[in-house]
Protein backbone atom coordinates (compact mmCIF):
# COMPACT_ATOMS: atom_id res chain seq x y z
CA UNK A 1 0.00 0.00 0.00
CA UNK A 2 1.45 3.32 -1.18
CA UNK A 3 1.85 6.40 0.72
CA UNK A 4 -1.30 8.30 -1.34
CA UNK A 5 -3.26 5.25 -0.54
CA UNK A 6 -2.87 5.72 3.10
CA UNK A 7 -3.63 9.31 3.49
CA UNK A 8 -6.54 8.50 1.10
CA UNK A 9 -7.63 5.83 3.73
CA UNK A 10 -6.77 8.55 6.99
CA UNK A 11 -8.83 11.59 5.17
CA UNK A 12 -12.02 8.80 4.51
CA UNK A 13 -11.92 7.91 8.23
CA UNK A 14 -11.27 11.50 9.06
CA UNK A 15 -14.31 12.41 7.24
CA UNK A 16 -16.27 10.08 8.49
CA UNK A 17 -15.37 10.65 12.14
CA UNK A 18 -15.84 14.55 11.88
CA UNK A 19 -19.68 13.19 9.85
CA UNK A 20 -20.24 11.26 12.98
CA UNK A 21 -19.06 13.98 16.07
CA UNK A 22 -21.66 16.58 14.11
CA UNK A 23 -24.66 13.96 13.83
CA UNK A 24 -23.93 13.38 18.17
CA UNK A 25 -23.70 16.99 18.13
CA UNK A 26 -27.03 17.38 16.69
CA UNK A 27 -28.54 14.72 18.28
CA UNK A 28 -27.41 16.14 21.60
CA UNK A 29 -29.13 19.25 20.82
CA UNK A 30 -32.41 18.37 19.57
CA UNK A 31 -32.09 16.14 23.11
CA UNK A 32 -31.52 18.93 24.85
CA UNK A 33 -34.34 21.03 23.16
CA UNK A 34 -36.97 17.88 23.56
CA UNK A 35 -35.53 17.96 27.61
CA UNK A 36 -36.35 21.45 28.15
CA UNK A 37 -39.68 21.45 26.14
CA UNK A 38 -41.07 17.81 27.59
CA UNK A 39 -39.07 16.60 29.90
CA UNK A 40 -38.35 19.80 32.24
CA UNK A 41 -41.75 20.97 31.57
CA UNK A 42 -44.23 19.93 34.79
CA UNK A 43 -46.85 17.20 34.07
CA UNK A 44 -49.30 19.47 35.43
CA UNK A 45 -49.09 23.16 34.21
CA UNK A 46 -51.19 26.33 32.55
CA UNK A 47 -52.10 25.71 29.25
CA UNK A 48 -54.00 28.93 27.85
CA UNK A 49 -53.50 32.64 30.13
CA UNK A 50 -55.32 32.62 33.26
CA UNK A 51 -56.76 36.12 34.60
CA UNK A 52 -59.10 37.50 36.42
CA UNK A 53 -60.07 41.04 35.43
CA UNK A 54 -63.12 43.62 35.64
CA UNK A 55 -63.93 46.37 33.88
CA UNK A 56 -67.06 48.12 31.96
CA UNK A 57 -68.40 48.50 27.99
CA UNK A 58 -67.16 51.48 26.46
CA UNK A 59 -70.00 51.88 24.22
CA UNK A 60 -72.65 52.57 26.90
CA UNK A 61 -73.15 54.23 30.34
CA UNK A 62 -71.14 51.69 32.80
CA UNK A 63 -74.13 50.33 35.09
CA UNK A 64 -73.36 47.72 37.77
CA UNK A 65 -75.76 45.69 35.56
CA UNK A 66 -73.68 45.80 32.12
CA UNK A 67 -70.11 45.70 34.58
CA UNK A 68 -68.79 42.67 35.19
CA UNK A 69 -65.70 40.03 35.96
CA UNK A 70 -64.12 38.03 33.71
CA UNK A 71 -62.03 35.44 34.38
CA UNK A 72 -59.98 32.18 33.51
CA UNK A 73 -58.25 28.84 34.41
CA UNK A 74 -56.42 26.50 31.84
CA UNK A 75 -54.95 23.80 32.52
CA UNK A 76 -52.88 21.20 30.77
CA UNK A 77 -51.61 17.54 32.08
CA UNK A 78 -48.65 15.91 29.90
CA UNK A 79 -49.98 12.22 29.60
CA UNK A 80 -46.99 10.87 28.81
CA UNK A 81 -43.18 11.80 29.37
CA UNK A 82 -42.24 9.58 26.79
CA UNK A 83 -42.65 10.84 22.93
CA UNK A 84 -44.42 9.51 19.95
CA UNK A 85 -42.97 9.61 16.35
CA UNK A 86 -40.67 13.13 15.49
CA UNK A 87 -40.72 13.97 19.47
CA UNK A 88 -44.73 14.20 19.50
CA UNK A 89 -46.67 14.70 22.63
CA UNK A 90 -49.89 13.76 23.84
CA UNK A 91 -51.82 15.99 26.56
CA UNK A 92 -54.96 17.16 27.80
CA UNK A 93 -56.28 20.50 28.72
CA UNK A 94 -59.17 22.12 30.02
CA UNK A 95 -60.28 25.74 30.04
CA UNK A 96 -63.02 27.03 31.95
CA UNK A 97 -64.20 31.09 31.05
CA UNK A 98 -66.69 32.97 33.60
CA UNK A 99 -68.56 35.96 33.47
CA UNK A 100 -69.37 37.25 36.70
CA UNK A 101 -71.96 40.14 37.20
CA UNK A 102 -70.15 40.68 40.72
CA UNK A 103 -71.77 44.43 40.84
CA UNK A 104 -75.18 43.39 41.20
CA UNK A 105 -76.62 42.76 44.55
CA UNK A 106 -76.61 38.89 44.79
CA UNK A 107 -73.53 38.58 42.44
CA UNK A 108 -74.87 36.12 40.41
CA UNK A 109 -73.25 34.25 37.30
CA UNK A 110 -74.23 35.61 34.05
CA UNK A 111 -72.15 32.83 32.12
CA UNK A 112 -69.63 30.18 32.29
CA UNK A 113 -67.77 28.36 29.00
CA UNK A 114 -66.40 24.87 29.54
CA UNK A 115 -63.88 24.12 26.62
CA UNK A 116 -62.08 20.37 27.32
CA UNK A 117 -59.55 19.05 24.76
CA UNK A 118 -57.28 16.37 23.73
CA UNK A 119 -54.25 17.69 21.81
CA UNK A 120 -51.10 16.54 20.44
CA UNK A 121 -47.85 18.77 20.38
CA UNK A 122 -44.65 18.89 18.23
CA UNK A 123 -41.61 21.18 18.62
CA UNK A 124 -40.09 22.70 15.50
CA UNK A 125 -36.54 22.18 15.64
CA UNK A 126 -34.32 23.35 12.47
CA UNK A 127 -30.65 23.78 12.53
CA UNK A 128 -30.33 23.01 16.00
CA UNK A 129 -32.77 26.19 17.31
CA UNK A 130 -36.72 25.69 18.32
CA UNK A 131 -38.43 27.26 15.30
CA UNK A 132 -41.76 27.05 16.71
CA UNK A 133 -44.36 24.43 17.96
CA UNK A 134 -46.86 22.79 16.33
CA UNK A 135 -49.97 21.69 18.09
CA UNK A 136 -53.01 19.91 16.60
CA UNK A 137 -56.17 19.72 18.94
CA UNK A 138 -59.55 17.86 18.96
CA UNK A 139 -61.94 20.25 21.59
CA UNK A 140 -65.19 20.63 22.92
CA UNK A 141 -66.92 24.10 24.22
CA UNK A 142 -70.55 24.50 25.86
CA UNK A 143 -72.12 26.88 28.44
CA UNK A 144 -73.37 23.58 30.06
CA UNK A 145 -76.86 25.00 29.53
CA UNK A 146 -80.12 23.06 27.97
CA UNK A 147 -83.05 24.06 26.65
CA UNK A 148 -83.10 27.27 24.78
CA UNK A 149 -80.23 28.54 26.19
CA UNK A 150 -78.02 25.49 25.32
CA UNK A 151 -74.52 26.65 23.42
CA UNK A 152 -71.84 23.98 21.94
CA UNK A 153 -69.58 23.17 19.33
CA UNK A 154 -67.17 20.87 18.34
CA UNK A 155 -63.78 21.29 16.52
CA UNK A 156 -60.37 20.10 14.86
CA UNK A 157 -57.77 22.76 15.58
CA UNK A 158 -54.50 22.95 14.17
CA UNK A 159 -51.94 25.91 15.94
CA UNK A 160 -48.26 27.03 14.73
CA UNK A 161 -46.78 29.21 17.14
CA UNK A 162 -43.32 30.35 15.95
CA UNK A 163 -41.04 33.36 16.41
CA UNK A 164 -41.00 36.50 14.06
CA UNK A 165 -37.37 38.56 15.08
CA UNK A 166 -36.30 38.24 19.03
CA UNK A 167 -39.01 39.66 20.44
CA UNK A 168 -42.47 39.35 18.53
CA UNK A 169 -44.55 35.92 19.25
CA UNK A 170 -47.28 35.18 16.51
CA UNK A 171 -49.43 31.79 16.91
CA UNK A 172 -51.84 31.35 13.87
CA UNK A 173 -54.86 28.90 14.77
CA UNK A 174 -57.37 27.26 11.99
CA UNK A 175 -59.90 24.86 12.94
CA UNK A 176 -63.00 22.60 11.13
CA UNK A 177 -65.87 23.14 13.14
CA UNK A 178 -68.54 19.97 13.67
CA UNK A 179 -71.98 19.41 15.38
CA UNK A 180 -72.77 22.85 16.30
CA UNK A 181 -75.43 23.55 14.09
CA UNK A 182 -78.45 22.25 16.61
CA UNK A 183 -79.01 25.73 18.95
CA UNK A 184 -76.54 28.11 17.43
CA UNK A 185 -76.83 27.37 13.43
CA UNK A 186 -75.20 30.55 12.87
CA UNK A 187 -72.20 30.16 15.61
CA UNK A 188 -69.50 30.23 12.14
CA UNK A 189 -70.90 33.74 11.13
CA UNK A 190 -69.12 34.93 14.54
CA UNK A 191 -66.62 33.21 15.52
CA UNK A 192 -65.32 32.43 12.38
CA UNK A 193 -62.31 29.34 11.39
CA UNK A 194 -59.31 30.72 12.31
CA UNK A 195 -57.49 33.51 14.57
CA UNK A 196 -54.33 34.93 14.53
CA UNK A 197 -52.45 36.40 17.74
CA UNK A 198 -49.30 38.88 17.79
CA UNK A 199 -47.45 39.13 21.07
CA UNK A 200 -44.89 41.78 21.01
CA UNK A 201 -41.93 42.20 24.49
CA UNK A 202 -41.43 45.60 24.16
CA UNK A 203 -39.56 45.64 27.49
CA UNK A 204 -38.61 41.65 27.74
CA UNK A 205 -40.06 39.84 30.19
CA UNK A 206 -41.93 43.65 31.65
CA UNK A 207 -43.55 44.69 29.30
CA UNK A 208 -45.91 43.11 26.98
CA UNK A 209 -48.55 44.08 23.49
CA UNK A 210 -50.55 41.69 22.40
CA UNK A 211 -53.46 41.34 19.75
CA UNK A 212 -55.65 38.56 18.76
CA UNK A 213 -57.84 39.19 15.70
CA UNK A 214 -60.47 37.01 14.43
CA UNK A 215 -63.27 37.13 11.53
CA UNK A 216 -66.65 35.86 11.05
CA UNK A 217 -67.94 34.02 7.94
CA UNK A 218 -70.46 36.78 7.02
CA UNK A 219 -70.07 39.21 4.70
CA UNK A 220 -70.55 42.25 6.87
CA UNK A 221 -67.68 42.54 9.75
CA UNK A 222 -68.53 40.00 12.06
CA UNK A 223 -65.42 38.85 14.14
CA UNK A 224 -63.06 39.89 17.00
CA UNK A 225 -60.35 42.18 17.84
CA UNK A 226 -58.33 41.91 21.51
CA UNK A 227 -55.62 44.10 22.76
CA UNK A 228 -54.01 43.66 25.92
CA UNK A 229 -51.08 45.50 27.10
CA UNK A 230 -49.49 43.56 30.21
CA UNK A 231 -46.84 45.04 33.16
CA UNK A 232 -44.62 42.88 35.24
CA UNK A 233 -43.62 44.41 38.50
CA UNK A 234 -43.97 40.89 40.20
CA UNK A 235 -41.00 38.59 40.57
CA UNK A 236 -42.31 35.84 38.50
CA UNK A 237 -41.60 36.27 34.72
CA UNK A 238 -45.02 35.44 33.97
CA UNK A 239 -47.40 37.33 36.49
CA UNK A 240 -48.62 40.68 34.49
CA UNK A 241 -51.22 43.35 35.37
CA UNK A 242 -53.29 43.76 32.19
CA UNK A 243 -55.05 46.13 30.45
CA UNK A 244 -57.46 44.69 28.12
CA UNK A 245 -60.09 45.98 25.26
CA UNK A 246 -62.12 43.43 23.81
CA UNK A 247 -64.26 44.52 20.30
CA UNK A 248 -66.57 42.16 18.61
CA UNK A 249 -68.45 39.41 18.43
CA UNK A 250 -68.25 35.90 20.52
CA UNK A 251 -66.72 36.93 23.75
CA UNK A 252 -69.03 34.41 25.12
CA UNK A 253 -71.00 31.31 23.64
CA UNK A 254 -74.51 31.80 25.30
CA UNK A 255 -74.87 36.12 23.66
CA UNK A 256 -72.20 35.31 20.66
CA UNK A 257 -74.13 37.03 18.11
CA UNK A 258 -74.27 40.37 20.58
CA UNK A 259 -71.66 43.04 19.84
CA UNK A 260 -69.22 44.16 22.77
CA UNK A 261 -67.08 46.72 23.29
CA UNK A 262 -65.73 46.17 26.86
CA UNK A 263 -62.38 47.16 29.10
CA UNK A 264 -60.74 45.31 31.68
CA UNK A 265 -58.11 45.23 34.05
CA UNK A 266 -56.55 43.18 36.16
CA UNK A 267 -54.07 40.21 36.96
CA UNK A 268 -52.88 37.97 34.20
CA UNK A 269 -50.37 34.33 34.19
CA UNK A 270 -49.67 34.50 30.84
CA UNK A 271 -49.06 31.37 28.77
CA UNK A 272 -46.29 32.43 26.34
CA UNK A 273 -44.84 29.12 25.17
CA UNK A 274 -41.37 30.83 22.96
CA UNK A 275 -41.12 33.44 25.79
CA UNK A 276 -39.36 31.54 28.39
Amino acid sequence: MNKQNILRIIFSIGTVLLFVNNLLSQTLTEEKIKDSIINKTPSFSIYKDNYFITGFPTNGTPTKYNSDVKYQISIKQLLFRKTFSKNSYLFLTYTQKAFWDIYRESSPFKEMNFNPGLGIGKPIIRDNHLKGLLIFMLEHESNGRDSIYSRSWNNISLNYITKIGSNTEVSIKGWIPFLYKKNNPDLIEYIGLSEVKFTHQIIPKRLMFNITLRKGLSWDWKGAIQTQILYNPFKKSNQFLVLEWFNGYAESLENYSDYVSMIRVGIIIESSYLFK
